[in-house]
This record gives structure tokens, sequence and C-alpha cells, in this order.
């Protein structure tokens, strides 16, 4: 941490910024003037200081959702379907019941009795369809995993035991497994009332692709394959649904994302007031996406605790996560660029297919993913011919959904990927090629050839600080001297745009109910301190820490006064919650907004105590001062002491208003994007096929870097993720549509002795559509690191005239390109 300023500096900065507010001081720069005004006398915001929860998690004090014990709880477990498709002829129970503990055995018909059923799909995504699907299976089981009988017990280990008396009889039905010929006519359709396998399909056509590559000097091909892979949280999903019939108030416990959206849909599908449904965050150990969406189990607990009028708790183990959390990722992309002579790009072309589950997940559904790699592919660059086509196909697999970056790692991985391969064929130097095609810094407002909106990005800048960060021309000079020993050492870069602070065009248009907006509620206490209820909630990443920092600057206190609450929407001002890296861009806008008028109360509450004018006070360290001579004048513990306990004092007609509320939702654009720059330097053993990662490095611009130390272990923990993807991390089926590694065991995850040293460095352009400037920075990492890491490991491969383009890179599969198995 920095070392703090001097009182005086900080209350010179601070009487500045009183100035700066008052009426007869137009601003300079009316765009820049929002943040300065207020913000001058910043003490906290663009710190690196710790993070104020981390003391109490490291000691084990922190409440996670298997920590919460209620009274007369109860506990479920699930039989899910051991197959991947098939027809539910009989369910014994009896045995089951007859257990000790055992509280109820249910089936799917049970639950569809009080629960509805639900239809994934979103009205902008043009003919997307998908099947009802209910809390557990009735008739059919369409993956393995999919939840088919429930026992509730009395302990966990009672449900388990009695587990084992459910005896289900079912008949298997050929299953579709293969996301390249689920189209095919003699492929089984999952749902035969829909007509065939199709999900959702999208063609993307900006005219003159063909002429393009007709004239072009220089064409570059591949096909891309995606593993598909899943996110391994630290903590499973789990909730605690506690319906009491006396007051008809249906409270859960849950590890979520979105609380606001779950509370909907627990209304809707349950019929309750929404009024009677409150949803509580409290500690959630990781989420990656894993946790934003609405799973069957959650309804079935939910139907559970309502029908025995009691709490339950649903913890996920670790087997049944592998089968039952959703899986992203799993696409085949078929890609070409077109480039001239002199290196400028002309045109890309894709044709994705990918694989989801027998169902579009509830409520965001499974054709995002597949829909922003056709609208971020080529994304950093400037040409303005482009054709995609996707289709996004059923299969009996585990259910695929938004996961952490959603479609940026694949759009990433194939852009890169291609001028890489148009680089090789030209000759050029791979980063010369980029710098000459990436959008210019002063070429914004800018629409991408997909037609996505652009406000302001910093290519140029960063391709600048990537190679004087990696010293790039020392790097060439090193692996061109290691190959001549026989080392094959690779350089890959990957630009990279990332979508963040999105408003209603990525869920409300399509008519989802997931806000777009967040909000926070500031409240002086009488003691002088300040508490900050905020609708984005903490994840691990941070969160609390940033928003303490907003607060402080933003009504004049010490961080140590701002307190945090999150997680519970009885006590929240409604929002969004936590995904696509909105976080600081939204929930941080409506932080600041609200410490903001905040403080302007606090000060007319002065002017009324001090009798003194309002344009003469400011606050600083939690303290009203005189604005020209810098006097101590109203500490706040003695103007919440007066306002709250003594306001017979105060002139009459006048209330102190020491609470307020402000929401904030990104009206500019539909979504404000960030950009950056990755680059890996790898090895490969070309006897054993084995990579070692060197060295990798990361230029990020998220727009106002409010906490660096967070942002930067935010952007190396993704980093991590996407190299997860990369080189590691693959759901692997066998024939009959089984998951053959559902275990960590036999899944690989990235460990720390594998990563290598990960550099960050920032670029710094704020957005304009809001006082805080702040973007998103919690996918970037994801998103850059595979195309990086992949184009790395073929630089190596490229003097054997070998190349690998099917992730994740194992072994075996560099062994086979080098034609030695």
């Amino acid at each position: 941490m920095n070392a703090p300023e001097s009182r005086e500096l900080r209350l010179a900065l601070a009487v500045a910024a009183a100035r700066a507010e008052a009426p007869h001081s137009p601003p300079a720069d009316p765009v820049a003037a929002p943040l300065a005004a207020p913000l001058q006398d910043a003490r906290h915001i663009g710190q690196a200081i710790p993070r104020p929860n981390i003391e109490r998690l490291t000691q084990g004090r922190g409440q996670y959702v298997d920590d919460i014990e209620l009274p007369r709880m109860a506990h479920v477990v699930f039989w899910r379907s051991p197959v991947a498709h098939a027809r539910i002829r009989h369910i014994e129970r009896d045995f089951a019941r007859m257990m000790p503990g055992v509280l109820a055995v249910y089936d799917g018909k049970d639950l569809a009795t009080i629960c509805k059923p639900w239809v994934a799909t979103l009205t902008h995504l043009a003919g997307i369809k998908s099947a009802p699907q209910y809390p557990m299976a009735i008739d059919r089981a369409c993956w393995q995993g999919e939840p088919v009988v429930a026992v509730v017990a009395k302990t966990r280990a009672e449900a388990e035991d009695a587990l084992q008396y459910v005896q289900v009889e079912w008949e298997a039905l050929p299953a579709a497994l293969d996301m390249n010929t689920a189209l095919d006519p003699d492929t089984p359709v999952i749902h035969p009332e829909l007509g065939d396998n199709l999900c959702f399909s999208r063609s993307l056509d900006t005219g003159g692709v063909d002429e393009a590559f007709a004239r072009a000097d220089v064409v570059a091909e591949a096909t891309f394959d995606f593993g598909r892979h899943t996110g391994v949280t630290l903590e499973p999903r789990c909730q605690i649904a506690d319906y009491n019939p006396a007051s008809g108030q249906l409270t859960v416990y849950h590890s979520q994302q979105a609380p606001h959206m779950m509370q909907d849909l627990y209304a809707r599908q349950f019929d309750l007031p929404e009024s009677s449904v409150r949803v509580i965050c409290k500690d959630v150990g990781g989420s990656f996406g894993i946790k934003v969406h609405a799973y069957p189990d959650d309804f079935a607990t939910v139907a559970m605790s309502i029908l025995l009028k009691r709490p339950v708790k649903f913890v996920a183990d670790r087997l049944e996560s592998f089968v039952s959390d959703i899986h992203a990722r799993e696409h085949r992309i078929k890609g070409r660029i077109a480039v001239s002579k002199d290196g400028e790009i002309l045109a890309f072309e894709i044709d994705d297919v990918t694989g989801i589950g027998p169902f579009s997940m509830f409520p965001r559904t499974s054709g995002i993913e597949g829909n922003q790699v056709v609208n971020l592919t080529g994304g950093p660059y400037k040409h303005k011919a482009y054709r995609a086509t996707l289709k996004v196909v059923f299969l009996n697999k585990t259910p695929t959904c938004q996961y952490r970056g959603v479609g940026h790692p694949i759009a990433c991985a194939v852009t890169e990927g291609l001028v890489d391969l148009a680089a090789a064929k030209l000759g050029m130097d791979p980063l010369e090629l980029r710098k000459r095609n990436v959008i210019p810094d002063d070429a914004y407002p800018a629409t991408g050839a997909s037609g996505i909106k652009l406000e302001v990005l910093s290519h140029q800048a960063c391709l600048r600080k990537m190679e004087a960060l990696m010293d790039y021309p020392a790097l060439l000079a090193e692996q061109q001297a290691l190959r001549a020993k026989g080392i094959y050492r690779g350089i890959g870069f990957a630009t990279l745009i990332e979508l963040t602070n999105p408003g209603a065009a990525f869920y409300g248009v399509g008519g989802a109910r997931i806000s777009a907006q967040d909000g926070a509620t500031a409240r002086l206490e009488p003691g002088g301190g300040v508490a900050v209820m905020v609708s984005v909630g903490e994840q691990g990443q941070g969160s609390e820490a940033i928003f303490a920092q907003i607060a402080a600057d933003a009504v004049g206190v010490p961080m140590s006064q701002v307190r945090l609450v999150t997680g519970d929407t009885e006590t929240v001002p409604y929002g969004g919650g936590t995904w696509a890296s909105r976080g600081a861009g939204i929930g941080g806008e409506a932080v600041l907004q609200a410490g903001l008028a905040l403080r302007a109360n606090i000060l007319k509450v002065a002017e009324a105590i001090l009798k003194r004018e309002v344009q003469s006070l400011a606050l600083l360290d939690g303290v009203v001062i005189d604005v020209a001579t810098g006097e101590a004048l109203l500490p706040l513990h003695e103007l919440g002491r007066v306002a709250y306990y003594r306001p017979d004092t105060l002139p009459a007609g006048f209330t102190p208003e020491l609470m307020v509320t402000r929401h904030y939702a990104q009206r500019d654009y539909p979504f404000i994007f960030t950009n950056g720059v990755q680059a890996s330097y790898v090895e490969v053993d070309t006897e054993t096929g084995f990579v070692k990662l060197l060295k990798h490095w990361a230029v990020e611009d998220c727009g106002r870097v409010i906490n660096p130390m967070l942002v930067d272990e935010q952007i190396r923990g993704a980093i991590v993720q996407g190299i997860g993807g990369a080189l590691f991390e693959e759901c692997l089926y066998d024939d009959a549509g089984l998951m053959k590694n559902g275990s960590m065991a036999d899944y690989l995850v990235p460990m720390a002795a594998e990563m290598p040293d990960i550099v960050v460095a920032h670029i710094e352009t704020p957005t304009r559509s809001s006082m805080l400037g702040a973007k998103g920075a919690g996918e970037a990492g994801t998103a850059g690191a595979p195309g990086a890491v992949v184009n790395a490991i073929n630089d190596a491969l490229r003097p054997l005239r070998a190349e690998v383009w099917s992730q994740p890179v194992t072994p075996e599969k560099i062994l086979r390109a080098l034609g030695h198995i």
C-alpha cells in the first residue's frame, strides 16, 4: 500500500475539490469534469489496498451455505440418471422410505404438482427453441446426471444411506452425442416435438466477403476444436430452502451470483408473491458463471421445502458437480482469413457448430455463447468484410451455458490463430501484422464488422506497451539462438476485446427478467460510520473492497468507517448481481452516486447545525471542515448525534436525510468493451510433447483502475483459468455418453507449479458512459490466454511443419502433429 498522504495535502485536495464543486466554477472539460470535480480529493480510488474482508476469511470466519444450520433442517440427495438417455419405467421407493431418518422420497411427478415447467428461450435470439423442463425428470432422463429421484432425511448421511435402496427401472434410449452429426437424419431426435436437434442458428454476412477472398494475396484457414470443460469452484453449488407456512415466506440461502434473479424465478415458478421470497447469499466460494443459472435441483429443493414445510439443504458433492454443473466451450469452427500482400486484413469467415445439452439452460439460454462467438470474432481489427454461420445443437450431455468469458476465449483463439497463420504465409512478424490492422486508437467511436459498437479502446497503446514489457526483440533473438540448438520455444500473441458493463441489450431485450441496473444505498450511522448496501455481491473477487474504496472517497470518510452489506434481496437495492464483468462498472457507479448524494446531504445538515453556507464546507476524513481555512468544524459522529437524537435543535421544517439510494444502468452503448493484449512464451519438448510455460504477459485496459492489486489478481486468476482450457481441462465422454473423467483425480486443472510468472500492466482509457469510468476486468484474462498459449505452441512447432488447433493441446496431440504417433 502506498504511504498515507499528509493531512495537509489531503486538506488541500479537499479544499480544491470543494471549490471545484462551487456553482461559479464551470468545468473546463465537460466530459472529464464529472469525475474530477467530486473526487479530486480521492485517496482510495486507484490505490492497491488489501481487501477488508481478507482477515475474516483467512481466520475461518466466513459463512458459506454449508456452515448454516437451521432448526428442523432436512437434507436432500438425488438419484441421478446413470445413463445419457433413458425412459423411466418404474421407481420403487418403499424400501428407501423405511430407512432411518428418511422424511420423504420424491419423484418428478410429485414436484411437478407445485413447480411449473420452464422453457429457456429469448426473443432476440430469433428462432431459438427448447423443450419444457421440470425440477426432476418425469418420463425420460436426457443426460447422465439429470435428477430423477430425491431422498430427504434428517441428516445427509441418512439420506445417502437410503438412496442406495431407491430402485429405478429404465429403458436405455438412443442418444445424440456428436455435435457434428446431431442434425443428420439418422441421429435420434432428443425432443421429437421440436422436429430436430437444432436449438439455435444464426447467419451474419456484411457483404463483400467473396470479393475480398478473391482479391486476397494470402488466404489462411484452419479448423479449431474446443474441448468441453466446466468450472471447478472451491465451494460447490448449494442452497437451503426454508418455507414458512405460517407466514407464506420462502427464504433461500444460496451460493449464487444473481440473488434478485432467483427471487423472481422462485416467485414465478411457485406462484408466490415476489415480496414473499427472500434470497440470501452470504460468502460465496467462487462462481465463474457456474452459479448464475437456475438449475433443476434448485427448484427441486425449494419444492421439497414447501411440501415438507421445513428447511431443506442441498450441497452437491464433487462427483455430481461434474455431471450437473453447466459445461461450456464445446465448439468446432472452420475459419479462414483473407490478407493482402502488404499485410492488410480484408475479411474473416467462420462456420461454428457447438453442442449444448438436451435443454437450453434457464433463464439465460444456451445460445448466448455461440452468439458471442459470432459477435466477437475479428473484433480488434478494422476489416469490414465478415461472414459467420452458427448452429447450436442439442446433445444428450450435461447442459452447457455461460461460463467465464462466454464465447470470448473461442472467438479470440480463432481470430488470433488465423492472424498468426496469415503472418506465417506472408513471412511477416505476427506482432507487426497486428499493429497494421487493429482499429486505431483515434478512430473511436467505431463499429466492428459484426455490428458491435465500440466506445473507446486502446489497441495500439497496448501493443506498444506489450512490445516493451516483454522486450520482444531480445526474446526473438533468444528464440532463434535456441532453435539452432534444437530447443523449440514459441512466442504467441492474442489481441482481444472483452464485453463488460452490459445494458439491457444482453437479456432484457429478449424478455429475460434479469436486471441490467444495480443499486446502492448509503447511510450515515449515528457514530459517524457509513453503511453501504450494494446489489452486486462478493464472490471472492474483491467487490467489497472496491465498493468500500469508492464509498470512502465519495462520502469523504476513512475506508475503515465504511461497512458493506451485499447479497440479501431484503436489504440491498434491486439489481442484476455479479456476472459479465459488471461489478465495478455498474455496481461501482451506483455506489459512487449514492456516496456523492449522501455527502451532499451531510453537508446540508452541517449547514443547518453550523449556520454556515454549504459552499463554504467540505468533508475530509469524516470531519466537516471550513473550505477557506481548513479548520475542523464538526466530526461526523457529532453530526450524527444531532441529526438522529437531537433534531429538535435544527431549524423548523428541516429534516436530515442521511440515507440515500441510487441506481445505475449503462445506457449509452449496449455494452462497454475493454481491450488488451496477451503474450505467452513456451517451450515444447518434441520428444514427449510436453509444453513448459515459461512466462506470460498481459497488458489490460479496463478503464479506470480502482484497485491495482485486485485487478492484477483478477487478471492473473483469469489467465490461469484460460490456460486450463488451453492445456488441461476437458470433459471426456465415452461412446455411450458417459463422462469418463468426472472426478478431481481425472479432470485436470492447472496447478501452481505448472503456471508461469504472469506479468500484468495497464493502459487506462476510462469509459465516458459513467462518472467513475470503470470497465470490467474479470474475464479478460480468460479471453486472451488460450489464444496466446496455442499460438506460442504453434510458433514453436512451425520450423517442424507441425501445428495443433485442438484445445486442450495435450502431449498426445502434439506428438501426433509431429508424426511421432
